[in-house]
């Protein structure tokens, strides 16, 4: 396996996502996106992709911001800013001015995105090479990508012709499933065509989750010898989404652990909790690196992780951050955790009324919070003055204990 690193698209396809309007929050702040980048270097993120400036001032002015703030390098390792351009002048031009270090540079090839743009299969051809050759002319030292959209809709004859003429002149050549019609054997099949025609061009799997495969379409990439895979946190992106990125490091951990070794892996329920914060819901049920994960409400099931919880738990989560350390109580905390970690975490006696009371009173105190006010000391503080009981927790329990997000 060649694998060398997710590239997180948060901050370019993860904007498109229909979860940003079912929360209504429809884009993030400059300040929340620095956040989400600055938690996923933490993570170990080294390759951020972001929309090309002419998309719109907001993206320009934020991603000069990000950069600003985050840094070129992390513990001694570069960190790359890549821009999303189309194959035109334009966005290109654009992105080297705001100070991105590399370009991920797409157009389709198949009949259907011929008829999209109105030109012939060797118009665009010729667009593709003149745009790679004159950049990399221009730009010897430029990260470049190219890729064909939609390239599993595309025939292998058409990719290897356009990829044949461009692959001495990129560092990265891209395979997007962007419809997310690929199956796990058209995935490793490709890659190994592709690993075997360009031994010395780095490979770039995108993949969409219509048919629900992303994630297992981007191991079957890993194994088949795909060196970078395209990720977001909870898999946001447009449509049914793409890859989790803590959702893949936590399979590629059990799949070998020196893939992810370059990784702080207990930081990915804290960066998936950063993502509920910022929405105001909860971590998807359905992401591997949950509290959800973790939950169990049939009566046999209860019993069994109560004598010992790898009776209903093949993995341990506290290595990917799931524990009562890494849970991130702070001024985003929406009153639905609140209420969960009084109740859960607590053990007090409390119901939601109470809880959205607390909540109010807290985030109104959130400017006290700093080294010597922890959140967690400030909300004890205020629920004090209400003289809530507590459940008493066997001590036998407490290690073993479930946290439990059903509310009763």
């Amino acid at each position: 396996m060649n694998f060398k690193g997710c590239i997180d698209t948060t901050l370019r396809d993860g904007l498109a996502s229909p979860l940003l309007y079912d929360s209504k929050k429809y884009s993030f702040s400059i300040e929340e996106r620095k956040k989400i980048v600055e938690s996923l270097v933490e993570l170990g993120v080294r390759y951020f992709e972001f929309f090309s400036p002419v998309v719109g001032e907001e993206e320009e002015r934020s991603f000069r911001e990000i950069k600003k703030w985050v840094g070129d390098k992390k513990r001694g390792k570069k960190i790359y800013y890549l821009a999303h351009c189309r194959c035109c002048p334009e966005d290109i031009k654009a992105a080297i001015e705001a100070g991105c270090d590399g370009l991920n540079l797409y157009m389709g090839l198949s009949s259907k995105a011929q008829e999209n743009y109105g030109k012939s299969f060797s118009e665009i051809v010729a667009i593709v090479e003149e745009t790679i050759r004159k950049t990399r002319e221009k730009y010897p030292k430029m990260w470049l990508r190219y890729s064909g959209e939609d390239a599993f809709r595309t025939s292998t004859k058409d990719l290897f012709y356009v990829y044949d003429k461009i692959a001495g002149f990129v560092d990265t050549v891209g395979m997007p499933d962007t419809t997310g019609m690929a199956s796990p054997l058209m995935v490793a099949k490709m890659v190994k065509l592709m690993k075997k025609r360009y031994p010395k061009v780095n490979l770039e799997c995108h993949f969409h989750n219509e048919r629900g495969m992303a994630l297992v379409n981007a191991l079957w990439a890993i194994k088949a010898g795909a060196e970078y895979v395209d990720t977001s946190i909870w898999g946001m992106a447009e449509r049914s989404g793409i890859s989790s990125i803590t959702g893949l490091l936590f399979n590629l951990y059990h799949l070998d652990k020196k893939l992810v070794a370059d990784y702080e892996l207990e930081l990915c329920y804290p960066v998936n909790v950063l993502m509920a914060s910022t929405l105001k819901m909860q971590v998807p049920y359905n992401e591997p690196v949950s509290l959800t994960n973790r939950t169990h409400v049939a009566g046999v099931h209860q019993k069994a992780v109560l004598n010992d919880k790898k009776n209903y738990e093949a993995s341990s989560l506290e290595k990917f951050g799931v524990s009562r350390e890494e849970l991130l109580l702070g001024p985003l905390s929406g009153w639905n955790y609140i209420f969960y970690y009084l109740k859960e975490i607590e053990n007090f006696l409390i119901d939601e009324a109470q809880a959205k009371e607390i909540v109010a009173r807290f985030k109104k105190r959130s400017g006290e919070m700093g080294p010597k006010c922890h959140p967690e000391k400030l909300l004890l503080e205020i629920v004090a003055e209400y003289g809530l009981s507590r459940v008493v927790v066997p001590e036998k329990y407490r290690e073993r204990r479930m946290e439990n997000l059903e509310k009763k």
